[in-house]
């Protein structure tokens, strides 16, 4: 039987593809963030127990918050100034985790707790520091500039330079006024759906697959979220040159992430394997609706954690009947 150590342990092993794609297709910016708020999250996660007298060698070692700040550092902006991460990674463990207890008691995914109050607080800092892919730079920034940049160290130029918005953000935002074929145009389209993006969800998609393979995840949320977020832009996206194309919506952005490593949370996620399938397609309609109507063009931290507040509803009305009882409870009880 696996230990939660282990199931962590797997579960950061499989995000590494995703992680080698970001570096590939990004720079270093991801990898200098998963290690910069892996690091805060686990001394942040140390300093309470300390102060609730809890064993901290124990706790630490479960991998919980070393996950929750590689989350982090996948899902934050690669270029984000080190002081922002400090804070979404500290108020992930703080308050979503050791407030309600530790872990197994919080009612919100921690990581995307820490990600939208970042995101709310600071939002220009939020949507500004995407790294614009290698290919399209006449010189890549090397590890010890992108430190620089992230120490906010840099000049100002600098850093306009190698940041923009994300492909979602600019298809999104030129569509209104423009014919899909001239925004897709745009050298950050590649010749693909969205230049890197696509690569890096895929590697997402198989260290996701390699987790239902060893058994540590269900397939019930991730085909759910995709398969809701798929119908709901069929539905109403269904036109490239008025909406954002399902593609772009499967393979920009943080969906795989969000699938395999986010929506699967075992604490805040819903239990039996039919809340599962509700859970996940509840995700994917916010998601898309959040993307399309809303203000944020990549709309994953407020998606999961609206669900995370219906997961005591969706849990009551989902229960498993034991072989041998009655039916389960239909309605408000009288």
């Amino acid at each position: 039987m696996l230990t939660t150590g282990r199931i962590m342990q797997w579960v950061i092993a499989a995000t590494l593809p995703g992680l080698l794609a970001l570096t590939l297709f990004f720079g270093w910016g991801n990898l200098i963030n998963v290690v910069w708020c892996t690091l805060v999250a686990m001394g942040t996660e140390a300093l309470i127990l300390a102060l609730r007298k809890r064993p901290v060698t124990f706790f630490l070692s479960d991998g919980s918050a070393a996950l929750t700040g590689v989350l982090l550092g996948l899902a934050l902006p690669p270029l984000l100034p080190w002081w922002i991460s400090l804070i979404a990674a500290a108020s992930a463990i703080l308050l979503a985790k050791q407030l309600y207890g530790g872990l197994g008691s919080n009612l919100f995914n921690p990581a995307m707790v820490g990600y939208a109050l970042v995101l709310i607080s600071f939002p220009e800092a939020m949507t500004t520091n995407w790294a614009q892919p290698l290919a399209l730079l006449d010189e890549a920034p090397g590890l010890l500039d992108t430190l620089a940049i992230i120490a906010s160290l840099a000049e100002p130029a600098t850093i306009d330079g190698i940041t923009g918005a994300t492909p979602l953000d600019v298809y999104k935002h030129e569509i209104g006024s423009r014919l899909a074929s001239t925004v897709t145009a745009d050298p950050i389209f590649g010749d693909g759906i969205a230049r890197g993006w696509e690569w890096v969800n895929l590697a997402f998609l198989a260290g996701g697959l390699f987790l239902i393979r060893l058994k540590i995840i269900t397939w019930h949320i991730p085909a759910s979220f995709l398969g809701a977020l798929t119908l709901m832009t069929l539905l109403f996206g269904y036109d490239p040159d008025q909406s954002v194309p399902v593609q772009m919506h499967l393979f920009a952005g943080a969906t795989m992430l969000c699938a395999f490593f986010i929506a699967t949370d075992p604490v805040s996620a819903a239990t039996s394997n039919k809340g599962k399938l509700w859970y996940g397609a509840g995700i994917g309609i916010l998601l898309y609706i959040i993307r399309a109507w809303g203000s944020y063009p990549d709309a994953v931290a407020f998606a999961v954690l609206l669900m995370n507040f219906a997961v005591p509803f969706i849990d009551y009305y989902t229960r498993p009947r034991t072989y041998g009882h009655r039916k389960p409870e239909r309605g408000l009880p009288s």
